[in-house]
Order: structure tokens, then C-alpha cells, then sequence
């Protein structure tokens, strides 16, 4: 799996980067994830994308801690520890950073372990319309997977809302530092996968006694002393003529305070009966009816 970690400031365009590098990705054929990070939503603020490739189902999820690739379009973000971009670091770690000096002074300044490369924009300081793009083809570039037409064909894709002549800059401008960078072609390599998915191991529940699962207030005994069927509003009652034995209304009582005779017809234990009338609207014969309990009736009002 190929591993990108992109650093820049929020206003750079460095979402749009992972967007075109995955986009790039994904017309090679492979599987890809590509998202950004913020930290303060603002512009100018550190952020990151990343961007993550392989040619297998991705199952790894979340940010990047230890990158195959990191790509710095803002050098100022180094030395920050708030912007994390030496986190992960290793020595097989190719740190791609744009900026017009030489590999040597961030190696001595930083006293870096790792290859740094560095590439140029191909327009005048001061005027960045198409950094991401050059990043994104900079990134490319060192992948080695990425053919020069599918980077332009990313490029195209998510920039298809600019006008045709800033599309067409953007790509000219990525090709630019593709080509800039084709001595360093290849080097980045994926590391393996970092999550494994084994066999869930199933766990073997005995069954119990329907003594114990089954909700009946008379198995475990808890409320059998409490007479909860003075709460009832609406006593539910049976015609046992219209009845057909289903057991269903037993069944679905959440008290357990309906039971079966030798005979299958049900009985309803009023004295723990809450009158919650769930048996009423299980009924398939609708042969449970309501009626109010006496003394709940609505009083007249005297005139």
C-alpha cells in the first residue's frame, strides 16, 4: 500500500492535491482514499491531506502516522510541531518539498536521516494559481505508477468547474514538475498492510431454561408481591368464543401476566396486568377487547 501524507496551509490547496493524486490513482486502477485534515479552519492555518493507494481492498482507516511519501508545499511548516510534518519519519521516508533551495540546507538544518527532494514551481514566486496541481504531479512523479496522461486527466477532472484556460495551466504546470522530477521516478515504495483481519472467534452461549429467559413475573419471582395492576387505565378481556388458541397475546406480554390453560386459552392475571394493551394489537382474532377499569371513567361536569 502506498502511504501520502500532504502538508500545507489552509488557502494552498493541498485538499485539492490528494484529490488529484487520488483521482490520478484511481484512473491507474487502484483502490484509493484520499481526505483532508484541518486543524484551525482558517487560512494560512497547518493542515494535511493524505492520501492512501494499493491495488487490494483499503482497510485501514484514519489519519497517516508513518508515511511512504511526504510531500511539503510550505517549508516554513517544518520546524512547527503543531503541523506534525516529521511525525513518522523514517529513513526510507522520501520528505518531497517544494522550494527554491537545495536538498542540503534542510538535511544540515534539520538534521534530517531522510532523502529530501526538492522541485520548483514553473511560474513566478508571488503567483500560485496551480500549486496543488504541481504538488500532485511532484507526488506522482516519485510513485512511479502514474502515467503523464492520467495526471493531466486528474487534473481536468477536479478543476472541471475553472475556466478551460486555468485547467489547461494547471496541467501544463503539473506535467512541468512530473517531467522535472523523472531522475527520482519510482523511488517511493509501499510498505505493507498495516491491519490484519483474522476470524472472528465465536463464542458458544448455552440456552437457557425458559424458567429464566422467558419474561414472566412468576419465574424469577421480583414482582410478584407488588400488585402493579392498580396502575391499569384500560383492562384488556378476552372472548374466548372469538379466540383461537394462538398464544400470541402470552407471548408478547412484557409482564409475562398472561398465561396458557391445559387447553391453550389464555388467562390474564389482572392483579399484575398494567394494561399496556400490547396483547390487544397482537391479537390476530381480535378477540381482546379494552375496557376502562372502574373508577376511571371521565366524570360530567356539574352544570
Amino acid at each position: 500500500m502506498y502511504r501520502i501524507r500532504m502538508h500545507g496551509r489552509g488557502g494552498q490547496g493541498m485538499k485539492t492535491a490528494s484529490r488529484i493524486l487520488g483521482t490520478a490513482f484511481f484512473l491507474e486502477g487502484l483502490e484509493v482514499q484520499d481526505a483532508p485534515r484541518y486543524g484551525a479552519e482558517r487560512r494560512g492555518a497547518p493542515m494535511f491531506a493524505y492520501v492512501r493507494a494499493d491495488h487490494k481492498t483499503i482497510i485501514e482507516r484514519g489519519i497517516i502516522i508513518q508515511p511512504d511519501l511526504v510531500v511539503v508545499s510550505d517549508d516554513s511548516l517544518i520546524p512547527m510541531a503543531v503541523a506534525g510534518v516529521l511525525a513518522g519519519l523514517g529513513p526510507d521516508t522520501p520528505l518531497l518539498i517544494c522550494s527554491s533551495r537545495k536538498a542540503s540546507f534542510y538535511l544540515e538544518r534539520y538534521d534530517l536521516k531522510c532523502q529530501v527532494i526538492v522541485f520548483s514551481l514553473p511560474f513566478p514566486q508571488g503567483s500560485r494559481p496551480a500549486l496543488s496541481s504541481c504538488c500532485a504531479g511532484a507526488a506522482a512523479a516519485l510513485l512511479g505508477l502514474i502515467s503523464a496522461n492520467n495526471l493531466a486527466q486528474a487534473v481536468g477532472r477536479e478543476l472541471s468547474a475553472l475556466p478551460d484556460n486555468v485547467i489547461t495551466e494547471n496541467q501544463q504546470a503539473a506535467l512541468t514538475v512530473y517531467d522535472q522530477l523523472q531522475d527520482h521516478r519510482g523511488i517511493v515504495q509501499p510498505s505493507p498492510a498495516r491491519v490484519e483481519i483474522g476470524k472472528p472467534q465465536w463464542l458458544d452461549l448455552p440456552l437457557e431454561a425458559a424458567s429464566i429467559s422467558a419474561p414472566a413475573i412468576h419465574a424469577p419471582a421480583t414482582s410478584l408481591k407488588m400488585n402493579t395492576g392498580v396502575w391499569r387505565v384500560l383492562r384488556p378481556e378476552i372472548d374466548h368464543g372469538q379466540c383461537i388458541s394462538c398464544g400470541l397475546c402470552s407471548t408478547y406480554c412484557p409482564d409475562g401476566a398472561i398465561t396458557l390453560n391445559p387447553e391453550g386459552k389464555p388467562l390474564i392475571d389482572y392483579d399484575h396486568c398494567k394494561g399496556c394493551l400490547i396483547c390487544l394489537a397482537q391479537c390476530p382474532a381480535q378477540a381482546i377487547s379494552a375496557h376502562p377499569e372502574q373508577g376511571t371513567e371521565p366524570q360530567e361536569e356539574e352544570s
